[in-house]
């Protein structure tokens, strides 16, 4: 390879675009010409065997990653590290899943929030398996992939903000609100730090999954979808600003600032760490 072909190769954007290009296309084909016929042949319930299906639909997506910038960067995949995973998987659940009870436990306090009754009848496994395969395609190419590869490009600040700015296609959803737009970008924020913090995928991945799933675990509404299931039914009733309205509780004024302040502490966490990487000069080269 020529020296000019290489620097396109090597450019940060074309490494994010093979890498989404690839993964995704080899999930999408994986999955609905190998796995869904296959699974569908020899399980009835579709409902059964849709978890079976996005169980192997993650597996795709982790071991393609890893083995295209494997052979891609000839580096270890640092960002797939299983060193801390036991501590960043169930860490990362239970803060995203106490940011979401926190916010639940002051509109309680405020009178906003009563719980109806309490039956896990309409959730199951196969929507639990759909918030996974959700958050790690998110996750693993939002944070793993482009975030990364601009950070180590343009600097941690710089790549924060493309992010942020990235993650505002959440007001495409279901009941936002102008406040959805500022809720989107502290949510690019925070995820950001979430990786920023640890350089790998867990924290973030875990964290977003433990705060989809509490959301209609307390009857809220997620990111505007009325039929994600319900474990606790509960009834919201009071300012949109405090309640979230349509969108559901994530879109709280309570909830924004509790996400924000684990953003801000990590990003004060993170500098004293030194994990903040400078912006270097901008230029085409491996």
């Amino acid at each position: 390879m020529n020296q000019s072909l290489k620097k396109i190769w090597y450019f940060p954007i074309t490494k994010i675009i093979v890498g989404i290009t690839f993964c995704f296309s080899l999930f999408v084909v994986l999955q609905n010409f190998v796995s869904k016929p296959l699974f569908y042949s020899v399980i009835e319930d579709k409902n059964t065997a849709d978890p079976f299906i996005h169980l192997v639909s993650v597996l795709v997506l982790l071991s393609s990653y890893y083995f295209l910038f494997r052979w891609y960067e000839k580096r270890e995949v640092k960002e797939l590290s299983i060193k801390h995973l036991p501590k960043e998987m169930f860490g990362g659940f239970l803060i995203g899943f106490a940011a979401i009870s926190v916010s639940i436990f002051i509109l309680y306090l405020l009178g906003y929030y009563q719980i109806i009754s309490i039956g896990s009848d309409n959730y199951s496994f196969k929507l639990f398996m759909t918030l996974v395969v959700a958050a790690l395609i998110e996750d693993l190419f939002t944070r793993g992939l482009v975030l990364r590869e601009l950070e180590n490009w343009l600097g941690t600040n710089l790549a924060i903000l493309i992010i942020m700015i990235i993650e505002t296609y959440h007001i495409f959803n279901p009941n936002t609100t102008w406040f959805s737009f500022f809720m989107s970008l502290c949510w690019g924020f925070t995820m950001s730090m979430l990786f920023v913090y640890t350089k790998r995928v867990w924290l973030p991945f875990f964290f977003h999954l433990g705060w989809n799933f509490a959301q209609p675990f307390y009857g809220s509404n997620l990111t505007g979808l009325e039929d994600m299931g319900k474990i606790i039914h509960a009834k919201f009733e009071g300012p949109v600003l405090f309640t979230g309205g349509g969108i559901g509780i994530e879109d709280s004024i309570i909830t924004v600032s509790i996400l924000l302040s684990i953003g801000v502490f990590l990003y004060h966490r993170s500098s004293k760490e030194g994990k903040i990487i400078k912006r270097k000069t901008i230029r085409i080269g491996v």
